[in-house]
């Protein structure tokens, strides 16, 4: 790790421990919030993650929010509004959002938390981005085999393990890569389904009930978290062992998941706004990855689907719901 890298972590810890504050005689700092999400509780984070620097909506910071419910063809659109009304920094919550956050811009700094940023070409490099684009990656390429090692942990005897794969959202062909790869040294086969929209959920997973799935993995997708009560109880109706992208599903009855905190991370971005509202340049500023995830487990899910999650798992656990 060079001294710019270790400089640049050191200056955001300042930031998000509320050493860089804003100055209360400057004129209101504008940013867009573009999340393809319906409205949901992580605008709370980055809100309380702006409160924490120094910016207080109302006082100096004025969010101009766009939330795309779900609809990745509507991203275009508003994050072309964002740039009409020349907000001074751009937060694009996911991958798609950067995505259309770069198409509309590449002026205006973009703070992103998507899960390969240099593989989708965001930015040159993690630790020199390059371009107007900075932020928090997911590591979602190494998460997403530590997620399939998770579930051959917890239910051994799984050998198919069905994947609804949004189309309109690019990085999960690479993840879904990298998980065919890994896959056959586990005994495991990846069974991909193309999912267009929500309405087609149901048909998807039938499919993959059909191909004789035994599992489900669930990315962390906006379409797919729209309708997680539907695939959950999908779950527990036809006893699969499931592995999620996030705690809410956890929280709504799903089985496990793994990743990181995603109040942590947009907590995080608002360190990357301050810093730029400040004068620093997202082309220099590192991208950061994850220090700490997040291992939940539900074992009245378990009990439902008749599965005993074994010692190893529970002790590794960050909460166990019973």
């Amino acid at each position: 790790m060079n001294r710019r890298w270790l400089l640049s972590l050191f200056v955001l810890a300042i930031t998000l421990e509320g050493g860089v504050y804003a100055d209360d005689a400057a004129r209101s700092a504008h940013i867009g919030f573009l999340r393809a999400e319906a409205p949901d509780s992580l605008f709370a984070p980055f809100r309380d993650g702006m409160r924490d620097v120094g910016y207080v909506e109302g006082h100096n910071l004025v969010i101009e929010q766009r939330w795309a419910n779900g609809n990745y063809a509507d991203l275009p659109q508003l994050a072309q509004e964002l740039v009409d009304l020349k907000v001074d920094v751009i937060f694009a919550t996911c991958t798609v959002c950067t995505t259309a956050a770069r198409q509309a811009t590449r002026t205006i700094p973009i703070v992103t938390v998507s899960g390969d940023p240099v593989g989708m070409g965001f930015v040159a490099s993690l630790s020199r981005p390059g371009g107007n684009v900075t932020g928090l990656t997911l590591l979602l390429d190494e998460l997403s085999v530590k997620r399939l090692e998770l579930l051959k942990e917890m239910a051994p005897g799984v050998s198919r393990v069905g994947v609804p794969w949004v189309a309109e959202n690019p990085i999960w062909k690479r993840l879904i890569s990298a998980m065919e790869r890994k896959a056959p040294a586990l005994g495991m086969h990846i069974e991909v389904v193309k999912v267009g929209g929500p309405r087609q959920i149901k048909a998807a997973l039938d499919t993959l009930l059909g191909r004789r799935s035994d599992a489900l993995y669930i990315f962390e997708d906006p379409v797919l978290r729209g309708e997680s009560s539907q695939i959950i109880a999908f779950a527990v109706k036809h006893h699969l062992p499931a592995v999620y992208g996030g705690v809410e599903y956890i929280r709504s009855g799903g089985l496990v998941s793994y990743a990181p905190s995603f109040d942590r991370l947009f907590r995080m971005a608002a360190g990357y706004v301050a810093q730029i509202l400040a004068g620093a340049k997202p082309e220099t500023m590192p991208v950061q990855q994850p220090t700490e995830y997040e291992l939940v487990v539900n074992l009245k899910a378990a009990k439902a689907i008749g599965l005993t999650i074994p010692e190893s798992v529970l002790l590794r656990a960050s909460e166990v719901i019973r």
